[in-house]
């Protein structure tokens, strides 16, 4: 049975991604509708070779539309104001800011690790953080196999990542022109820094990852800590990601949960330089895990490298998921 679909902040690089996904994977999307500012209401946009009018998102728009999912990737303060409204009118809103994904009353939702969680919302879903997502799918079935006592982040993550800005900052900085999105050129660079400091000296993207993880595993006590770096590459986030278990781990019975875990795809044959690599993620909604090796620094230790494409699984591909779940259950 086709549904009434909107997809909130529809000409941002993920509202446009949405599309494609929504279009690829074939869900049901009956009268479609397409929201963004003031500023882009008018824009023609096409889908599944239809043309469709932008409209602007305003609560009157909304109630009107009578939608039954509106995918947002529109911000946090957009998600804050119209996410309800969308819920009160019977919609389920899939949300991808960070706005909502710590209430204790939004499910937060990847589709192959915590599938349960998505039929507990109360008319809105949290998308995870793109990053964490990626991390989460690798790590849920280690988890349930042996057990997760501490991890530690360190993420290389795309400029994409930051949006069209990001993307034309590393475009434009080949160039020799200086960033406009950055505080410090990103062609040719790295910077440790993604998201605003704290007065910890973390940074918001790294205690996102912290407590989102804790969230969607189900353990509030589960020690972790974060370090994430912005790298001149356009699509892509790869994570080295260093895990202690509370069970004896080896290579072998890791990459043996891998290959069989929904949603992985397990490069590791260094013998001839297979691992994950960005440039292989990107245009794929699987999340891809290599270079597996026992930590011999400590007892149960387990390191291995992660990529997916942040724009698909890390955003767009997810919260479709997530539509995907609910529909084919009947919600």
């Amino acid at each position: 049975m086709n549904v009434t679909t909107a997809v909130v902040g529809a000409t941002g690089l993920v509202g446009r991604m949405m599309l494609k996904v929504l279009e690829e994977r074939n869900f049901p999307v009956g009268e479609l509708h397409l929201f963004a500012s003031a500023r882009s209401a008018g824009a023609i946009m096409e889908f599944n070779g239809k043309k469709y009018t932008v409209e602007e998102l305003t609560a009157e728009n909304i109630k009107k539309a009578n939608v039954k999912y509106a995918i947002f990737s529109a911000g946090g303060d957009v998600s804050k104001q119209f996410a309800p409204i969308f819920a009160s009118c019977g919609a389920v809103a899939i949300d991808n800011s960070s706005y909502w994904r710590m209430d204790k009353n939004v499910p937060l939702v990847v589709p192959e690790v915590n599938p349960e969680a998505a039929f507990k919302h109360n008319g809105i879903i949290a998308n995870p953080n793109c990053s964490t997502i990626q991390a989460v799918v690798a790590l849920k079935p280690l988890h349930d196999a042996f057990k997760i006592k501490r991890i530690v982040y360190s993420t290389y993550q795309a400029v994409s990542g930051a949006g069209r800005q990001g993307y034309d900052d590393l475009q434009n900085g080949i160039n020799g022109e200086p960033p406009k999105k950055f505080p410090h050129p990103i062609a040719f660079n790295v910077l440790p820094h993604i998201d605003v400091f704290t007065d910890d000296g973390y940074t918001k993207e790294e205690l996102k990852m912290v407590n989102e993880t804790r969230k969607i595993l189900g353990d509030d006590a589960m020690r972790i800590t974060a370090t994430t770096a912005r790298v001149p590459v356009y699509y892509g986030h790869s994570e080295s990601i260093n895990i202690e278990f509370y069970n004896p781990v080896t290579r072998a019975a890791a990459l043996d949960v891998l290959r069989q875990a929904k949603g992985i795809v397990v490069c590791d044959d260094p013998a001839n330089n297979v691992y994950p690599m960005p440039i292989d993620s990107e245009g794929h909604d699987e999340v891809f895990v290599g270079r597996v090796r026992e930590d011999h620094s400590v007892d149960n230790g387990l390191n291995i490298w992660v990529v997916a494409d942040n724009i698909r699984k890390g955003a767009a591909s997810n919260a479709v998921q997530i539509a995907e779940l609910l529909h084919g259950n009947g919600y």
